[in-house]
């Protein structure tokens, strides 16, 4: 299964382990499973930090990097027409620019998303498994 992680799960699975779900767990440790991140979660981390939201021990590079080696991500293509579906998503769907990209991006790629989001667990028109599960 090719999981894309939302945000908040990326920080889960690299510095929080025990805010996932053991079901989670199971399928970030699973090696028949791809684990995916988007520039648009590092794009949000950044902005976290920015704002004082988040704080990390290292710097944000070092930190992704460490995060791509641990978790061995792979990143997650965001390119035009994933922005240009990220505002013609069917249905409705809430306003916030990150979880659209992220779910166009989990849409367009054929990913999995892995949050614990209510608003896009709810959302019927994208993949979702909850992290907390």
């Amino acid at each position: 299964m090719k999981l894309l992680l939302d945000t908040h799960v990326l920080v889960w699975a690299e510095s929080l382990p025990e805010r996932l779900g053991p079901k989670a767990k199971e399928l970030l440790l699973d090696p028949a499973n791809s684990l995916w991140v988007s520039p648009v979660t590092t794009m949000e981390l950044s902005r976290l930090i920015a704002l004082g939201r988040l704080s990390l021990r290292k710097t944000l590079e070092t930190w992704m990097a460490d995060a791509h080696r641990h978790l061995s991500l792979e990143d997650a293509p965001f390119n035009h027409e994933v922005a240009i579906q990220s505002y013609q998503l069917p249905g409705d769907f809430h306003k916030d620019p990150a979880d659209r990209m992220l779910v166009a991006t989990a849409r367009d790629g054929g990913y999995t998303l892995l949050t614990a989001d209510e608003l896009i667990l709810d959302y019927p028109h994208v993949l979702t498994l909850d992290a907390r599960s």
